[in-house]
């Protein structure tokens, strides 16, 4: 078994009027035979990982998983400094659009 990295999307959405979703984006590790094993548990992750509930003013706030975006396999040793995701890109600047703590 090889231990995987999987990078999924959620929308937390509200019941309240005019309330926009809010996204996450998280990797989470997975011991599986092959890629196409890590995938499948991942989403099996996420979907268990679905709710709904009400939050402390009320409104109803629903977690759905929207997007498996990657499985990589992390070739690193667990430990301090491992690296367990990586991706290259070639347009900075769009980047840079879709991730605010970069600038």
């Amino acid at each position: 078994m090889n231990m995987y990295a999987a990078v999924l999307v959620y929308e937390s959405s509200s019941s309240r009027p005019g309330h926009a979703p809010l996204f996450e984006e998280t990797v989470t590790l997975l011991l599986a035979d092959s890629p196409e094993h890590a995938a499948e548990k991942a989403r099996a992750h996420a979907e268990a990982r679905e709710t709904s509930y009400r939050n402390a003013v009320g409104d109803t706030v629903t977690v759905s998983f929207r997007h498996l975006v990657d499985v990589t396999q992390v070739d690193d040793e667990l430990g301090d400094g491992a690296e367990v995701y990586r991706r290259h890109f070639s347009d900075y600047h769009a980047y840079l659009a879709v991730e605010p703590l970069a600038s």
